[in-house]
């Protein structure tokens, strides 16, 4: 790490490592890991109504609302790496409304951010746009399990300080994006029963 880095470091628990990874906090704490993991799996890599792609934006988006970089960083990763553009990616993030995608996905996008930063105001009129996008009721589901998810996760690594790999970063960057075809790999890599 870099000094600039370690100074912005957080230790908020004495049990973990200066800027822990998030590997770190599953070992520390690992009573739940696997059933949230598990959860992962089902609303991030099973068939359904989005994309794995759609939905790992959709966890991209929702953390970067939440200024959460570990998760933004690693869910734009993962987006990329199951179809998602880059340069599509960087525009949602960076501006949802001047950003040159499918007007499809427009809306619902709309629907998660609100979800997110303001869930009380949520109203008839946000379901509508998305319905009236040719989206489900099963796809507006899906895309609230990812926000409801993804707002948990930002949270948990917040509150622990997690910090990103650059170093996972960086390998991003090159011709082989890792994929995370299955969430509770990592409880098994880790040996979390």
């Amino acid at each position: 790490c870099s000094a600039k880095a370690k100074s912005k470091m957080k230790n908020l628990f004495p049990s973990l490592p200066d800027g822990p990874r998030l590997r770190d906090v599953f070992l520390r704490f690992p009573q739940t890991i696997r059933p949230l993991l598990d959860f992962h799996d089902r609303v991030l890599r099973d068939e359904g109504p989005l994309t794995v792609g759609e939905r790992e934006l959709i966890a991209a988006f929702v953390s970067s609302l939440n200024a959460c970089r570990f998760c933004a960083g690693s869910h734009e990763v993962f987006a990329r790496a199951h179809g998602i553009e880059a340069n599509l990616i960087e525009a949602v993030l960076t501006d949802l409304e001047s950003a040159e995608i499918d007007e499809k996905l427009r809306p619902l996008l709309r629907y998660v951010g609100k979800l997110t930063v303001e869930p009380s105001k949520m109203v008839e009129a946000d379901a509508k746009a998305v319905y009236a996008a040719g989206w489900s009721e099963d796809a507006l589901f899906s895309a609230i399990l990812v926000c409801g998810t993804f707002n948990l996760m930002n949270r948990m690594v917040e509150g622990t300080g997690c910090v990103l790999d650059e170093r996972s970063m960086e390998f991003a960057e090159g011709d082989k994006l890792p994929r995370m075809e299955r969430y509770l790999a990592i409880a098994e890599e880790l040996g979390l029963e």
